[in-house]
């Protein structure tokens, strides 16, 4: 999403201000970054990851969550992905609009926002334990980029083909990029394989 910045503040001074806000913000280090209206294509893309996500993960213990849902990504970062899911007992914060231990978290991109959501968001996700899988989703063509924890660090694999299917093996299913970008409006790529970045 397309964000600007606002000013500096504490963080309790932010979650006093966004009690009465109703723009959605981000927190990081003390500045304030206003989320923008997605657009509809953006809508389209976090609606149908999270139908699928729901349906993959019906009758688990995962909850699915979209856009709106904070998510605590270190002491001073205050993150709003697009979906994300939490699996056993959610722990909660700040009367229960924080969530703390997200196992999944999803951003779906555009131009301006994809380079922050690659690099600075994906090592804010890192701070996270719980959070064992990222994927950035491209809005404008089909490009997943599935980042996953192992012990030295996030490990990439990217999806362009719309037979790809994104393995999340912590959640132990699939999620099909045809599913993602059902709808969309773009043409199919030609066939490739998945890259696969150690």
């Amino acid at each position: 999403m397309v964000i600007e910045r606002v000013q500096k503040m504490s963080i309790e001074e932010f979650l006093d201000f966004v009690e009465s806000s109703e723009q959605l913000y981000e927190y990081i280090d003390g500045e304030l970054y206003p989320m923008t209206t997605p657009t509809f294509r953006h809508n389209i893309i976090g609606s149908n990851i999270a139908f699928s996500l729901r349906t993959l993960l019906a009758g688990s213990n995962c909850q699915v969550l979209g856009m709106g849902q904070g998510v605590r990504a270190g002491e001073t970062r205050l993150l709003i992905p697009d979906v994300c899911v939490v699996c056993e007992a959610p722990l909660l914060e700040a009367d229960t609009r924080i969530l703390l231990n997200p196992i999944l978290v999803v951003e779906v991109t555009s131009p301006s926002s994809i380079d922050r959501d690659r690099v600075m968001k994906r090592d804010y996700y890192g701070d996270v334990a719980s959070i064992q899988a990222y994927l950035v989703v491209d809005q404008h063509r089909a490009l997943v980029e599935l980042y996953t924890r192992s012990e030295t660090g996030w490990h990439l694999q990217r999806f362009s083909d719309l037979g790809d299917e994104v393995p999340l093996e912590a959640l132990d299913c699939s999620l099909a990029l045809r599913d993602i970008y059902q709808r969309v409006g773009f043409e199919e790529a030609p066939p490739s394989a998945p890259v696969d970045d150690s």
